[in-house]
């Protein structure tokens, strides 16, 4: 709406310029205002990404893609918990409409199929891809050990380490929901829009999991 209502105040000054004398303005503003479709596209993008996604849904697909998603968060969290009684530290990343992409360039390449199996073999100490993030897309392990951004925050309690801050870091970039395991406090926690989610036993993480895909699959 910022971005509409700046939008809008340029093109009521580009009308009145000429109109008013404002001849340098008019012809600046022309210039700049040229090629308003490429420039609005760019801005828009990922608006215009889900729109395109929405009208393209069908509800056989929606049905197709909720059994995709409880199978997916049935695995992650039963590696998640599992790894959480055994304070093995983890940090997994589920893709919702915004891209991963970049995040994915130092990690190393896996498409492999979710399974508890994969995601804890993963994670075990001392393997080659323990500390970086597991990345999943749809249905699929597309990398392990990718390197995530660090929050700006200064004020986080003292128990959250580098994998909190990590997945904080994403959820205020991204719209990404991320899992971490402590292996300090052998918490299982949910990490979603610059929020952090703690004390839920499976049951409920998965609840909360599956309303936050459903939301997004109805935007």
């Amino acid at each position: 709406m910022q971005m509409l209502t700046g939008f809008g105040i340029v093109i009521i000054v580009f009308l009145l310029s000429k109109n008013i004398g404002l001849y340098t303005v008019y012809v600046v503003l022309k210039e700049l205002l040229s090629p308003l479709v490429i420039i609005i596209i760019i801005i828009f993008q990922d608006d215009i990404r889900r729109a395109l996604i929405h009208f393209g849904k069908n509800p056989f697909f929606s049905s197709m893609r909720k059994i995709k998603d409880i199978r997916v968060t049935d695995e992650v969290l039963k590696a998640s918990y599992s790894m959480a009684e055994k304070r093995v530290g983890a940090i997994i990343v589920i893709e919702r409409e915004t891209g991963l992409k970049n995040y994915l360039e130092e990690g190393v390449r896996l498409d492999a199929k979710v399974t508890h199996e994969l995601l804890v073999s993963i994670f075990l100490p001392y393997g080659p891809m323990h500390d970086g993030a597991v990345v999943i897309q749809g249905d699929q392990i597309v990398a392990a050990g990718c390197f995530l951004p660090s929050t700006t925050q200064t004020n986080l309690p003292k128990q959250y380490g580098a994998r909190h801050r990590a997945a904080l870091g994403l959820s205020e970039q991204t719209d990404a929901l991320i899992i971490v395991v402590s292996e300090e406090t052998s918490d299982v926690s949910l990490v979603v829009e610059a929020k952090i989610y703690k004390g839920l036993d499976q049951k409920e993480m998965s609840e909360k999991l599956l309303r936050l895909l459903e939301r997004e699959n109805k935007v």
